[in-house]
């Protein structure tokens, strides 16, 4: 039988590099304490558009798509969801504003998760929602050819609940004894919790809200502003691997958590410098908003795209970004690469 040990491996896992990846996430957790409470006001906008980013790369992991347009409409509550694909984006915004508005008052129990992935599903016609699986699941993994493997065998449907139960009554004695860091904690809870596969569907989406609740609970509120969801999209391919390295052995209490908490401490920490980046361009500085525009580009190196201007300063128009690019553009302070959506610019090279 698995035991959920939050006593030993923390301390086994504290390699030189984990340790600079702590020390770096609480030195940022401070100046971002000092941001919040300061521009709160400031950054009403940035939380907004990582709402709506989380929401669709949560759900775009799992192959859940729609377009630019219903996502930003769903999410802002201005539209009714229309078939299975809308309704399961829909159930993930009201999740996500759930732990938002009251993470202090949500505990990590059974229960409580229970009742997150019933409200996850609140919109289907499924009676899925809030039950834990009633038949045995694998996580598998299909090649090039479409041919499916069994990548790893959960926990069966019948020791579920017990394990679920296990599972959250050690991490709650592990964060009273408070003789870990819970940045360690948490993604071996996330880890287990993935390992269990407690649900029919909606395991990986419930893993990454889950995530936001322990961390904000913990003090790391960063994942309000920079979606985490979104850096684990762009890197789910690293994500599987080290989820595969970390569960090799899971059942036998011989797997190495250190490839998945070096992962989710690598995406806090991506995140804290994208916050810290973000603010600089949203705290007025005596800057115009073309001025500021200019200073993300000449900040970034190689490419950059209109939408990646419009996220780094979410309180400009996408009217002032575009104006702004053609006189750019127009002045040869910048190059244009390819056309439409794609469309990328870069700084002209000036060098006779």
């Amino acid at each position: 039988m698995k035991r959920f040990d939050f006593e030993n491996i923390p301390g086994a896992v504290l390699s030189p590099d984990i340790v600079g990846m702590l020390t770096s996430i609480h030195e940022h957790k401070g100046k971002q304490e000092l941001y919040i409470e300061a521009h709160a006001d400031v950054l009403t906008t940035l939380m907004e558009i990582a709402k709506i980013q989380s929401t669709g790369a949560s759900n775009a992991i799992e192959g859940i798509h729609t377009t630019d347009r219903r996502l930003t409409e769903l999410v802002r509550d201005k539209s009714a969801p229309i078939g299975r694909t809308e309704q399961e984006i829909a159930g993930y915004r009201d999740v996500l504003a759930t732990i938002h508005e009251s993470y202090d008052y949500i505990y990590p129990r059974p229960n409580i998760i229970l009742q997150l992935h019933r409200q996850l599903y609140s919109f289907s016609k499924s009676s899925i929602g809030g039950s834990y699986k009633n038949a045995d699941n694998f996580i598998a993994e299909t090649d090039a050819e479409g041919n499916q493997t069994v990548r790893f065998q959960p926990v069966p449907a019948y020791l579920t609940a017990d394990a679920m139960e296990d599972l959250c009554g050690a991490f709650a004695e592990s964060l009273e004894k408070n003789e870990h860091d819970p940045l360690l904690l948490i993604p071996m809870f996330i880890l287990d919790f993935l390992c269990i596969h407690p649900f029919n569907d909606g395991n990986g989406r419930m893993s990454r809200l889950l995530t936001l609740l322990l961390l904000y609970r913990a003090g790391y509120i960063v994942g309000k502003y920079i979606s985490l969801e979104k850096l684990i999209e762009n890197s789910k391919d690293t994500y599987y691997d080290v989820l595969r390295d970390s569960s090799a052995g899971w059942h036998e209490n011989q797997n190495d958590y250190a490839p998945f908490i070096r992962y989710y401490l690598g995406i806090l920490q991506k995140a804290s410098h994208e916050f810290e980046e973000r603010v600089e361009y949203l705290i007025p500085r005596g800057l115009s908003k073309p001025e500021r525009i200019k200073a993300v580009i000449d900040r970034k190196i190689g490419t950059i795209t209109k939408r990646e201007i419009m996220e780094t300063c979410p309180d400009i128009s996408q009217v002032t970004v575009e104006r702004t690019l053609t006189a750019l553009v127009k002045a040869g302070y910048v190059i244009k690469i390819g056309g439409g959506r794609s469309a990328a610019y870069g700084k002209a090279d000036k060098r006779e």
